[in-house]
């Protein structure tokens, strides 16, 4: 089966970054893949530090991704560009984690613009020989997107719909699984 992580790049309670990834994983799930949720907001990973190896759970965290035939990324845009949480775990992640690995992109922004926050991600995952896809997905305004934990705007599902169907795709492609 092909496997599909989602990391959630966002550390508030009510996530609108959370409930993005959250629905782009139930629709991989749709088309055949099994989702796993990684809530960067919910685990001990301390500040990235070059000179030691594991620190809290980055070992089971990066195995997790690892292990992925796909990965949605997910962060919400501060100051232009993704969170330090998510860049404080992609800072663990090498080539090891992303090599040959189907890579989509979600940015939740609270204002306008989540264009750099987009870029920026797609850089660092072109750094660790990551796959991107295509399709991505940039929210303004996600907070009126989202209710709970649920994605109301119909268009903001179909995009996260989209992007996940390419990452199946592309992932079932880059491992034989077609």
């Amino acid at each position: 089966m092909t496997r599909i992580v989602g990391v959630c790049g966002s550390r508030r309670a009510e996530s609108t970054t959370r409930a993005a990834i959250a629905h782009a994983l139930d629709a991989a799930a749709d088309v055949g893949a099994e989702p796993d949720l990684l809530d960067l907001g919910t685990v001990d990973l301390p500040l990235y530090h070059p000179d030691r190896d594991e620190q809290g759970e980055s070992a089971a965290l990066c195995a997790r991704v690892r292990s992925a035939h796909g990965v949605i990324l997910g962060s919400p845009v501060y100051h232009g560009s993704y969170s330090s949480t998510f860049r404080n775990f992609h800072d663990y992640c090498g080539k090891s984690e992303y090599e040959n690995t189907a890579v989509g992109l979600v940015a939740t922004a609270g204002g306008g613009s989540y264009g750099p926050a987009l870029e920026h991600m797609r850089s660092t995952v072109r750094g660790v020989h990551g796959w991107t896809v295509p399709e991505q997905v940039g929210l303004r305004k996600a907070s009126r997107k989202v209710e709970g934990d649920r994605i109301v705007d119909a268009d903001t599902r179909e995009r996260l719909e989209r992007v996940a169907r390419q990452v199946v795709w592309a992932a079932e492609r880059l491992h034989g699984r077609e």
